[in-house]
């Protein structure tokens, strides 16, 4: 059983969210070379075989990283009061949305809208109308605020607005994380209520609400994020659960496997029923049900696996702690960028493919090496404001 998990250090957590990132990285620059999966920019060669690798962890990635904050909440909660909790995750996650929209993602609208030839070159002319929420350009594109959007940074809104409600539905999970029934609860048995929890959710409301990434018309998402994260939350503070987790971890990769697997034959055909029975709510359960068996396999595996082989300090890890979310706030729009400018050199993917990865990454390295060594970009980034340690006595006489 593992004590005390709440206050200890765990490495393997931050391993998990540096990971998750850079899958990130790796599934955007695929975004540009898939085919048939819109995005902002299409590289002229894509391939349908990459789909199959895609939805290796399409299914899952964006849940881990949900799954992720959850548990890093409830190891930090008790460092905090409720309304520092509040204003710490606004600060670190409002800010930085702003700046992004206003900032970094209006590149990659411009870049979409350059190569559909939608509008002129210039983009200081584009970005004055991109930023003005009574523009007429584009108006096929706009939202309530215009041409104003948060693309890739979608998930800060919703880490946002999932942390208040879970701030103020902690006293209660917290005496549920140590009732009598949860604590002496089978892991089994609670993976089997959590894979039926969210087979329900994709039954009940994936049909009626299309993913629309919006935060206020995106039904399906919050069922299933939001579930995602509450369990996260209560991962932790279980603490019995974890250790089961690492144990298992084995168990949770064969079914994960498995359940790729089971998706490779589902994208071929080989599993349709027919129209009339996938109609029927008892067969739309067990699909859910195998979809989230699958889901909920992937993000047990990959947490058992950092439980038992990186829950230790790294230098790699100090760096990724701090220039994580910076990162991510970049990365998107640098791969656009990279795309872009090398499109008319007709380079060959597997290359191009490279080349893109290493100028995102050197971006990233650069733009958090700037972020950090100026205040004002720490906290449009999301860093803590740097605090200066005070000269020793020692120090002191000597200059004295």
């Amino acid at each position: 059983m593992m004590k005390n998990s709440v206050n200890e250090r765990r490495y393997d957590v931050d391993w998990l969210r540096t990971l998750a990132f850079g899958i990130l990285i790796l599934y955007h620059v695929g975004m540009y070379y898939v085919a048939d999966w819109e995005w902002h920019i299409k590289s002229d060669e894509t391939s349908e075989f990459l789909q199959n690798l895609m939805i290796l962890t399409n299914p899952w990635r964006m849940s881990l990283l949900f799954f992720i904050s959850a548990m890093a909440l409830a190891l930090v909660e008790h460092k905090y009061s409720g309304w520092r909790l509040i204003s710490n995750r606004t600060l670190r996650l409002m800010i930085p949305l702003l700046f992004g929209m206003f900032v970094i993602v209006a590149p990659q609208v411009y870049i979409e809208a350059r190569n559909q030839s939608a509008i002129a070159p210039g983009f200081l002319a584009f970005w004055a109308e991109y930023i003005n929420p009574r523009t007429s350009l584009l108006a096929q594109h706009h939202t309530s605020i215009g041409l104003l959007t948060w693309n890739h940074l979608w998930f800060l809104p919703y880490l946002w607005v999932y942390s208040l409600l879970l701030s103020g539905m902690s006293v209660p999970l917290k005496k549920l994380a140590q009732s009598t029934a949860l604590s002496n609860a089978s892991p089994r048995l609670a993976f089997i209520v959590i894979v039926v929890a969210l087979a329900g959710v994709w039954v009940a409301l994936r049909e009626h609400f299309p993913v629309t990434h919006a935060l206020v018309d995106d039904g399906y998402n919050h069922g299933k994020y939001f579930l995602i994260f509450v369990a996260g939350y209560l991962f932790v503070l279980q603490g019995n659960w974890w250790q089961a987790v690492i144990t298992n971890r084995r168990t949770f990769g064969v079914l994960a496997v498995a359940g790729y697997s089971w998706l490779l034959v589902d994208r071929q055909g080989l599993l349709n029923v027919g129209e009339q029975l996938d109609n029927l709510l008892i067969i739309k359960f067990i699909h859910g049900c195998l979809l989230s068996l699958n889901h909920w396999a992937w993000i047990f595996a990959v947490t058992g696996y950092a439980g038992y082989w990186l829950n230790r300090p790294s230098s790699v890890i100090r760096y990724a702690n701090q220039a994580i979310l910076p990162w991510y706030i970049l990365h998107q729009t640098l791969i656009v960028l990279a795309a872009w400018w090398l499109k008319p050199f007709d380079i060959a993917p597997g290359v191009e493919s490279v080349i893109i990865i290493a100028l995102t990454c050197l971006g990233c390295l650069f733009g958090y090496a700037l972020a950090k060594r100026v205040s004002v970009l720490r906290i449009l980034v999301g860093l803590k404001r740097e605090t200066r340690r005070p000269l020793r006595k020692s120090m002191l006489a000597k200059n004295l």
